[in-house]
């Protein structure tokens, strides 16, 4: 397993495309706490924070889809380093003003959302042309959402390492100057100088005039659901059982569980379509949140966490494939960001519908919402199954060359490789 994402690393830009990218996302993936922290320590209170960093998540929902799409439009260096010089200056804004004056502070937090660079659709634009090879683009997507595990793990330890040793303030400043210097590190390199969208037809739905990309977004809208209300489960498990420890093992083992299954999954190549191993993995991980209903002792929890957390990572992987295959031909970055997009507000629905489930039915009960969301979303694939299958059995019979490839303008991917098609 090692040995296939070690040779993707060693591609020419590969390492640095992914550690900028990743440093790149810092402070969206640290967003929600920093603010939480920041609000806390200026005597705000727990419903100020919590709306403060629910209305970043609902202007980086807006945000990302309309800086994918101008990405596709004018290139990432034109779009990316900016947008995140602008997110950090809204940081920076609400650092300096804290929560004194609510108006000041509610715009720093919208331009800081709606300005996150869309750098996760972007590095996944620029896979093929610096793999080539399909089998390794697929491999790399998988590498991706296991790296992003680790970043959603390892950057909230950072927030706070920071807010211990300095302030939160100081940790605010900190996170967004290291994502600038993560999307500068981006847009200087080669490929992302080079890399040109496919010709597009002017559309104002753009990406989403395709009836397959509409599919798999309705089922992630579930998907992020499922992940967001065990977020809230799991602190309403931790309060049972009396130790706030418990919360973080939960997770911890959720985020290990998403790292073992997805380095297993990009170790192989996978026969068939995408779509259809898509509806067998969100069938896996639907069934790997049931048992959570059960709420047993803390060690048995904290080991069905992890199996929860198995199919998570190969899911994310796969509709990456999915987006791939069925985005309009020019859209790929707007594609991928209204994926993020569609998973983010999902989670926020998640976290909004599992407080009253805890209320009204106990803990259990905000586990059984996983568990449906996750059934949910095997609904929308299984009922839009010919949509998707028409969708993926076109491309695999018109990508026959090179210029095919939605993301590969420079003709790096081997031919067969198509990545994009016409709408």
């Amino acid at each position: 397993m090692a040995v296939g994402y070690a040779e993707i690393l060693r591609a020419p830009h590969a390492a640095r495309l992914l550690t900028g990218t990743l440093v790149g996302r810092l402070p969206a993936a640290t967003a929600h706490i920093a603010i939480v922290l920041f609000t806390r320590a200026e005597g705000g209170s727990y419903t100020l924070a919590g709306a403060l960093a629910a209305v970043y998540g609902l202007a980086t929902a807006v945000g990302q889809p309309l800086l994918g799409r101008a990405v596709d439009l004018y290139g990432q260096p034109r779009v990316q380093f900016p947008s995140a010089v602008v997110s950090a200056l809204g940081m920076l804004l609400l650092a300096v003003v804290g929560t004194g004056s609510l108006p000041l502070a509610y715009t720093a937090v919208i331009v800081a959302g709606l300005f996150t660079p869309p750098l996760e659709g972007g590095l996944r634009a620029l896979w093929p042309s610096v793999l080539g090879q399909e089998e390794r683009v697929h491999r790399a997507y998988a590498m991706d959402a296991v790296a992003q595990e680790i970043m959603f793990t390892v950057g909230p330890l950072l927030v706070t390492l920071l807010v211990s040793v300095w302030s939160p303030a100081a940790a605010l400043l900190v996170i967004n100057a290291t994502g600038v210097a993560g999307a500068l590190s981006v847009v200087l390199s080669q490929p992302s100088r080079a890399w040109r969208s496919a010709p597009r037809e002017a559309h104002w739905l753009g990406a989403l005039r395709s009836p397959g990309l509409l599919a798999l977004l309705g089922a992630f809208f579930f998907v992020g659901l499922a992940l967001g209300s065990i977020t809230v489960a799991g602190v309403a498990y931790a309060d049972d059982h009396g130790r706030e420890a418990v919360y973080g093992w939960l997770m911890a083992a959720l985020g290990l569980g998403a790292l073992v299954g997805g380095t297993v999954y990009g170790a192989r190549q996978w026969a068939g379509a995408p779509e259809s191993r898509l509806r067998a993995i969100v069938a896996l991980l639907a069934l790997g949140y049931l048992p959570l209903v059960l709420t047993p002792g803390v060690v048995a929890m904290t080991a069905l966490s992890a199996l929860a957390g198995v199919f998570l990572a190969p899911a994310i992987a796969c509709a990456f494939i999915v987006v791939d295959r069925h985005a309009p031909r020019g859209t790929v970055t707007e594609a991928f960001s209204w994926l993020v997009t569609t998973f983010g507000v999902g989670a926020a629905v998640g976290t909004a519908v599992a407080g009253p489930a805890v209320e009204i039915g106990g803990t259990a009960w905000s586990f059984a919402v996983a568990g449906a969301g996750g059934f949910a979303a095997l609904l929308v694939l299984t009922a839009t199954q010919r949509v998707l299958a028409v969708a993926g059995r076109t491309e695999d019979i018109a990508g026959s060359g090179p210029d095919s490839s939605e993301n590969d303008r420079n003709g790096a991917a081997q031919p067969g490789f198509s990545s994009g098609r016409e709408a």
